[in-house]
């Protein structure tokens, strides 16, 4: 009896994910707001452990973060204390409607010690940040839903310091999931290198490094090209 009620979940995940594929194929949107609440359920965290999440992306305190792409902040308390009081946190998504559960969840009695997060309402094309802001930025489960990714992700290199890190997080039962040579493609035409790995051919998240062109150029180049005469 259990294994014909596992048989037949089973089935019922690998259709949902076969159509939801075919649906997305043709049509690009983010996240409905109707679906906050598996968003933002145990039973999510308890399939995608907030702390490796923040131990793989390199998550560390003192940082200033963005959680682009938060919807109605499943990831977002657990890093904001990750960071702690030295750190900031700006929490970015393009619907309203999500910002607002976030900010609805902050004024919890469990949150009212969080004071780090702050809010916007933006797009990924468009982030209303100044060049060089942040020390990391991550994604999860979000970069397959941008229509255009390079354009975003050269607007994330932007925001990011020399140093910076971007952190992509993929999950298989999302219907857009990505292979990880996929998602390696994409930043790299962004023109992101690539750190690392961490995680399973279910659950992975990866680091990558903005590209920094004067490091990347030969240090004999360097000083021929910018010694005074």
């Amino acid at each position: 009896m259990i294994e014909d009620i596992l048989i037949f979940i089973g089935i019922a995940i690998i259709l949902y994910i076969i159509v939801s594929r075919i649906v997305r194929s043709f049509y690009k949107f983010p996240a409905p707001a109707c679906i906050g609440y598996f968003l933002d359920s145990r039973w999510r965290k308890k399939l995608q452990s907030p702390e490796k999440i923040i131990q793989r992306s390199g998550i560390k305190e003192g940082m200033r973060v963005m959680d682009l792409g938060c919807g109605p902040g499943t990831f977002t308390m657990d890093v904001a204390r990750a960071i702690g009081e030295d750190g900031e946190l700006f929490a970015v998504d393009v619907q309203y409607v999500m910002i607002a559960k976030l900010e609805k969840k902050l004024k919890r009695p469990e949150n009212k010690n969080i004071n780090n997060i702050v809010t916007k309402v933006a797009n990924a094309y468009g982030l209303p940040f100044q060049d060089n802001f942040f020390d990391l930025v991550y994604m999860i489960s979000v970069l397959p839903e941008i229509q255009d990714k390079k354009r975003a992700l050269k607007e994330v290199s932007r925001v990011l310091k020399y140093h910076g890190i971007l952190a992509i997080t993929e999950f298989l039962p999302d219907p857009d999931y990505p292979l990880r040579r996929t998602t390696k493609k994409w930043c790299e035409q962004a023109e992101f290198k690539f750190l690392e790995s961490r995680g399973n051919f279910f659950n992975y998240t990866m680091q990558f490094k903005k590209y920094d062109f004067i490091k990347s150029i030969p240090a004999i180049y360097k000083f021929n090209s910018f010694s005074h005469k």
